[in-house]
């Protein structure tokens, strides 16, 4: 009877062992939780930049202001009626006049 006993004893600490430390066990799920969740907060910001560009895209293929408005920003467009002015600061002005 002491032997069943020991024996059954013995089973419950190696079952413990696997359950805390072991493969599979508490450990491993916290820090898989842990990786799911930041997982799902990279995959929310790469939703919210999907949304950002499918917005810009959509507004591209809607109408000529969009496109204008990016041209003039990023290429320097100007337009055939339009003059191009440039304005110098007094401060860069200055600068130059002395040379800096």
């Amino acid at each position: 009877m002491k032997k069943i006993i020991a024996l059954l004893l013995v089973l419950l600490v190696l079952l413990q062992y696997k359950i805390w430390l072991g493969d599979g066990g508490i450990p491993e799920i916290l820090q898989l939780q842990t990786e799911v969740e930041d997982v799902q907060v990279r995959v929310d910001k790469l939703k919210e930049r999907n949304q950002a560009l499918d917005a810009e895209v959509q507004d591209l293929k809607k109408g000529l202001d969009a496109i204008e408005e990016r041209a003039r920003s990023e290429l320097g467009m100007i337009g055939q009626d339009e003059v191009y002015y440039q304005v110098i600061s007094s401060q860069s002005k200055t600068e130059v006049e002395s040379g800096e």
